[in-house]
């Protein structure tokens, strides 16, 4: 089949050509936005998952929505590089400027970028500055403390929205490396403009142990948040996110081809994307058959390995890997730690920072206490596959020719 009307779209945070699976959030979502646009009471957002079930995604449609009833939006990701300050002040000015037009605010609009000048001046922000030639504002956001102070940023950002009968929504990616004290503060703001029922909201997007996290930082956060876990998609949904984009071009499946995709994918969103853009190009078309998709296993494991699994196993240090392959000897997890220990050969505490420090890069959590997990789907089944013996990942993948300590090549068969 033509490969440049090739409709599947794999990659981080891209939208797929059909957001299936994700009607009731998207629908509550869009309830709270025109809620706090009355001025009645509602709710921020956190989502929450695994890898590549579509967090970024549904954060973008969320903003899609937002815009689409007047609001103003603004975006960050976090990072290990992050500095939350800087961040928030990039977000809080970026909407004032865009709330400011128009003569009618001109003094409310002052007042604002005045207190963001005082928290500029109290965190001593570097870089460009649009409050130069302003006054700060005395005693609003330059105590230095930093619950207060962005408190008092939100306020004045939620007020002047409030004025322009619009409102402000703030999406923060990745917001579960936030660090405790970041996360509390941002808490905190929304706490304190949702008692003021002001048009001021944050969505976010993290990691299963985002509740958790947040829950630490400020035990009222679960009332003040609507928590969603963004899981994978049910087998009607998963085939609608195959058929529907086919169709659009002109292309088919056959029912069993589906149920082989949904199979060895288990309705992953971003797997999905994957196998349906590489069993297109196998595909001579029009209908895309079972063997087609036999045939297209070999380079979506290839790509998948790649860009969805090595990149991350990169980022790992040899005591990780040897954590990690433990790990996946037990299977899809989740797993004692205790057991994990066990099979590297380390005791319980031996293996805590080990543990630690995949947690802190994002690659387990821990669903329970004494528990560990994956957060990437289906990590074990690549690394039994692909790592070599001394705990290392293997060599990129060479069609025909498997490199040292590397599975044959993938079939449906050993992916299920």
């Amino acid at each position: 089949m033509d490969p440049v009307r090739n409709p599947y779209n794999p990659g981080a945070g891209r939208p797929p050509p059909a957001l299936v699976g994700r009607d009731e959030e998207v629908g509550a979502f869009d309830v709270a936005v025109q809620r706090f646009t009355l001025g009645r009471s509602d709710r921020s957002w956190m989502l929450t998952g695994l890898r590549g079930v579509g967090k970024t995604v549904l954060l973008g449609e969320f903003a899609r929505i937002a815009e689409g009833r007047g609001w103003v939006h603004q975006q960050i990701e976090v990072d290990e590089r992050f500095r939350f300050q800087s961040g928030m002040e990039m977000m809080v000015r970026r909407a004032l400027l865009r709330l400011s037009a128009g003569r009618r605010l001109a003094d409310q609009a002052r007042r604002a970028l005045g207190v963001l000048k005082s928290f500029r001046l109290a965190w001593q922000i570097q870089g460009g500055d649009v409050t130069a030639g302003l006054d700060p504002v005395p005693g609003r956001a330059d105590s230095g403390v930093l619950n207060e102070d962005l408190t008092d940023l939100f306020i004045e950002v939620g007020e002047l929205a409030r004025t322009r009968k619009t409102g402000v929504l703030f999406t923060i990616d990745e917001i579960q490396q936030l660090r405790k004290d970041h996360l509390a503060a941002l808490i905190a703001g929304l706490h304190r403009i949702s008692q003021k029922q002001l048009p001021f909201m944050v969505a976010g997007a993290g990691l299963p142990s985002l509740p958790g996290l947040a829950g630490e930082a400020r035990s009222y956060a679960e009332r003040l948040c609507v928590f969603r876990v963004v899981d994978s998609l049910a087998a009607p949904e998963a085939e609608a996110a195959l058929v529907e984009p086919a169709e659009a071009e002109g292309g088919r499946w056959h029912p069993e081809a589906l149920k082989k995709v949904v199979a060895v994918t288990e309705g992953y969103p971003y797997f999905l994307q994957e196998f349906g853009k590489q069993s297109w190009d196998a595909a001579p078309g029009p209908e895309i058959t079972p063997a087609d998709v036999e045939a297209a296993v070999p380079a979506a494991v290839e790509e998948l390995n790649a860009g969805f699994f090595r990149v991350r196993m990169d980022q790992t240090t040899g005591a990780e890997r040897a954590y990690l392959t433990a790990m996946a000897s037990l299977g899809s997890g989740p797993c004692g730690s205790g057991e994990a220990a066990a099979a590297m050969g380390k005791t319980t505490r031996q293996a805590a920072p080990i543990r630690g420090s995949l947690i802190k890069k994002g690659l387990c959590y821990s669903p329970r206490h004494g528990e560990i997990a994956f957060t990437v789907p289906m990590l074990d089944r690549f690394i039994r596959r692909s790592m070599v013996d001394t705990g290392g990942p293997s060599a990129p993948h060479k069609r025909g020719r498997p490199g040292k300590g590397e599975a044959p090549p993938a079939t449906l068969r050993n992916m299920i």
